[in-house]
């Protein structure tokens, strides 16, 4: 049984717009409205999205950063974190992020401001090593929501409820790991992929994998693809692959792999159905992207 800052048991009961809407009609028919409809879902956080606000290099909040050295008492080797500055919408959602093989955070540093700008804390960490397996990158990854959530300074401003895990290559397959082992967490979106593992299917925290049509790295035909197959069919999951892209396409700013991760991360960590309409209907091929599977958010 998985932990989290001294909770036990499985992820909370998510966000259910639907039990909204009911307890709305009863109260009706008693003749009095809740309060709460001022804001049915205290966690959205931002201004309504539109297709050019998930697309634009940065969102509606003013963000910082902060350093956390490195510790081997931390469980991870240090990294960046990235936050709003603006606290007036309440705590926010928060997301770890590990770099691959022999990386440092600097391969994923692109989506530190880029989420916060969005309304999250971003975590970009180092790992303890630069030749670490995924597995142990997982453990890191969880390590590090632990530090933001109870340890950083930025704790305060954080619902430790909210959680997500990102990682690229080894760090991909490290999200795995970290979302296998801790299902109370709220998303998962595993970056060109790599693990030896193949079998997903115990996960239960809403996945997207992306993947780069010509990774030879971590063949999407035997990494991405396997993996997404393997996450349960009941589970709210979907897979990206980048036309023509390689391992390293999630390694830069790109407007294609932002939309979705953002649409993502809101939906599942912000439990903002606002951002359906950027996942659900799946898009068609085109000039970026070569194939898109999904379940669609259920």
């Amino acid at each position: 049984m998985s932990t989290l800052n001294g909770r036990i048991g499985r992820k909370p009961r998510r966000y259910l717009p639907g039990a909204f809407t009911a307890l709305v009609a009863a109260a009706a028919l008693l003749g009095s409205t809740p309060a709460a409809t001022a804001q049915e879902n205290p966690f959205e956080r931002g201004p309504d999205p539109t297709e050019s606000s998930v697309e634009a290099p940065r969102g509606p909040f003013a963000t910082a950063t902060t350093t956390v050295a490195r510790d081997s008492a931390q469980g991870f080797g240090g990294g960046t974190i990235h936050y709003p500055t603006d606290t007036s919408e309440g705590t926010f959602g928060a997301v770890a992020i590990s770099p691959g093989f022999i990386e440092s955070q600097s391969a994923i540093s692109w989506y530190g401001e880029r989420l916060a700008s969005q309304g999250f804390v971003v975590f970009t960490i180092d790992t303890n090593g630069i030749f670490d397996f995924p597995d142990p990158r997982g453990d890191q990854l969880l390590a590090a929501l632990d530090h933001l959530t109870a340890r950083s300074p930025v704790a305060d401003r954080i619902d430790a409820d909210r959680l997500g895990v990102l990682g690229h290559s080894m760090g991909g397959g490290g999200s795995l790991s970290a979302v296998d082992e801790r299902p109370e967490l709220q998303a998962a979106i595993p970056l060109a992929p790599w693990h030896l593992n193949q079998n997903w299917s115990d996960v239960d925290v809403p996945t997207m994998i992306i993947g780069g049509e010509t990774d030879f790295i971590a063949p999407v035909g035997s990494h991405a693809e396997p993996f997404y197959d393997s996450l349960p069919s009941s589970l709210d999951k979907a897979y990206l692959e980048m036309k023509g892209k390689g391992h390293f396409v999630t390694n830069s700013p790109n407007t294609v792999i932002a939309k979705f991760a953002i649409s993502w991360l809101k939906r599942f960590i912000d439990n903002d159905t606002r951002y359906e309409r950027f996942l659900c209907p799946a898009p068609s091929p085109d000039s970026d992207i070569s194939e898109y599977r999904d379940t669609c958010p259920h």
